[in-house]
């Protein structure tokens, strides 16, 4: 059965490296994926990449996917308060999917509260942090961290091993 992720970036500043290290691995692990952001078109990368949201956050349907992963960097912060967004999350988790979300983008799972009670990790910033304690997020301050199937990772050379774990409890 193929396997389907989701990757949602914002449409300006996403981290370069936290969207496409993780999405060439899942590909080479046979994994198909989608780029998704608040619309459909091309968004740039804080670095100066660019990619190609070929949907938008309000035509998602969690069910044709099997992972759904938020891509960090300083652009992710539109998706802190995105009642779409949120929703997704909360979709996913209620589906038993993989989420994951890396650097910044564990404050968006966090304010969506499907943190509350989960170990999980965030970029090593005060006020992201803060995001993750308010919404009852047990915050570990690992590189990387798992509860089930949500992963959360700190920053962007985590992105290998972020993407070697999606990989992982995809079942790949």
């Amino acid at each position: 059965m193929m396997k389907h992720a989701l990757i949602i970036i914002a449409p300006e500043n996403f981290r370069d490296e936290e969207l496409f290290v993780p999405q060439k691995i899942l590909e080479e692990a046979g994994i198909t994926t989608t780029i998704a952001s608040r619309e459909a078109g091309t968004c740039r990368g804080k670095l100066g990449g660019t990619a190609k949201a070929v949907i938008g956050l309000n035509q998602i349907n969690v069910e044709d996917f099997d992972a759904v992963i938020f891509v960090g960097g300083p652009g992710s912060s539109i998706y802190f308060d995105d009642p779409a967004a949120h929703l997704i999350t909360q979709k996913a988790v209620a589906a038993n999917k993989v989420l994951a979300a890396i650097c910044a983008a564990p404050s968006i799972l966090a304010q969506a509260g499907v943190l509350k009670n989960r170990k999980a990790t965030v970029f090593p910033d005060s006020s992201y942090e803060e995001i993750l304690t308010k919404n009852e997020a047990i915050l570990t301050r690992e590189n990387l961290e798992s509860d089930g199937k949500i992963i959360t990772a700190n920053d962007a050379p985590m992105a290998e091993e972020f993407g070697e774990k999606i990989v992982g409890l995809l079942g790949k």
